[in-house]
């Protein structure tokens, strides 16, 4: 029998199956984190500085919550973090950074949601500031710290991440959004699946539609 500690690179966590946070939103069923070599999706890559106490009843918020959006078919990698402020009260525009409890509500600015689209692929020991927008097929490279919005299927690298190349040319990514794979049903995208593990858009765009006219005719 095999030890239930046993530490391997292909475990993985699914989202949907286990987050808990009423915070973090998990669209579909494939998005994964690969936690072999730490804790919970939820207790390690998500860092809540405000906005983890949700399970006690007695709790009020001062401000809004973070919330945070992942779309389906995303790839986490070990190690990565995902940092949910909340604690937005070290104003760089006063001449004291400290967060005094006394101006506490005033000096609180919120970053606003994060959002990871369908299809990304988040490095291992990347870490995503708050309030980011990564867009849909977009690759944040290993120990990458991301400041900025992403753009869809574009690559990151660095500290702090910058543009590195697009992954298809400008035609090639605006046809893929306009597709908009990810939003498929499950019959579809498993139907077409040998054309989206391709790099032929006009293949899988001719699928596409053969496809939705065999529906039609059903």
């Amino acid at each position: 029998m095999k030890n239930k500690s046993f530490k391997h690179w292909s475990k993985t966590e699914i989202l949907a199956d286990t987050v808990k946070n009423p915070n973090i939103h998990i669209r579909g069923r494939n998005s994964y984190y690969s936690d072999a070599w730490t804790g919970s999706f939820e207790d390690y890559v998500v860092r809540y500085h405000y906005g983890d106490d949700y399970s006690l009843n007695s709790w009020e918020p001062l401000w809004p919550i973070d919330q945070l959006y992942i779309g389906d078919y995303v790839c986490i990698g070990s190690e990565a973090v995902i940092l949910m402020g909340g604690n937005h009260t070290h104003r760089t525009d006063w001449f004291s950074l400290y967060p005094f409890m006394d101006f506490i509500t005033e000096s609180y600015i919120g970053k606003g949601d994060t959002i990871i689209e369908d299809g990304v692929w988040i490095g291992m020991r990347a870490m995503i500031m708050p309030g980011i927008r990564i867009g849909e097929g977009a690759i944040v490279a290993s120990g990458a710290i991301v400041t900025k919005n992403i753009e869809p299927y574009t690559v990151v690298a660095g500290n702090p991440a910058k543009f590195i190349k697009q992954r298809f040319p400008n035609t090639t990514i605006d046809k893929l959004l306009s597709l908009g794979i990810y939003k498929w049903d499950k019959a579809k995208f498993d139907t077409l699946k040998r054309y989206i593990c391709s790099d032929n858009i006009d293949e899988l765009i001719e699928a596409a539609e053969k496809y939705d006219g065999n529906q039609q005719n059903i």
